[in-house]
């Protein structure tokens, strides 16, 4: 488990693009369980959609794999640095099956799939309730910048 202190170490994500509240569960190689509250507060709904408020789906798939950086993490036993960046390689069959709104709680739901070549390849889920809202393989690297 993780507390929002402990993902501010982890992650180098800040308001408003940080999108993991806790992690609940986590098995270092394996998969990883995270909340992310979604409020009406959030600045997003300003303008998606005023009338309609929804969360992007975008923004769910960037919550995944804020999620799966974290999983990434614990699974090499590093912290990251101020010279390492976490960047989405690729996402493939993404599906959006519900409409994600102010109030709701979205359970992160990633699995490691396999490490090759310093890219992590994830089976990635968003989950309000039982219910499934997005779904998609997602594919990360770690670089160093200057």
């Amino acid at each position: 488990m993780m507390d929002i202190h402990e993902i501010l170490k982890k992650l180098p994500h800040r308001y408003p693009i940080l999108l993991v509240d806790r992690v609940i569960e986590l098995e270092k190689g394996k998969h990883i369980k995270a909340i992310k509250n979604v409020s009406i507060n959030e600045q997003f709904f300003q303008g998606h959609f005023p009338h309609r408020p929804v969360m992007p789906g975008v923004l769910m798939l960037e919550a995944l794999a804020q999620a799966a950086a974290l999983l990434s993490f614990a699974t090499l036993g590093e912290s990251p640095d101020q010279k390492t960046v976490y960047y989405f390689a690729g996402i493939d069959g993404a599906r959006f099956k519900r409409p994600v709104e102010p109030g709701d709680q979205l359970l992160l739901d990633v699995t490691l799939d396999r490490v090759k070549s310093g890219i992590f390849k994830f089976n990635a889920r968003a989950l309000v309730g039982d219910e499934l809202a997005v779904a998609a393989q997602l594919m990360c690297t770690m670089r160093t910048v200057a």
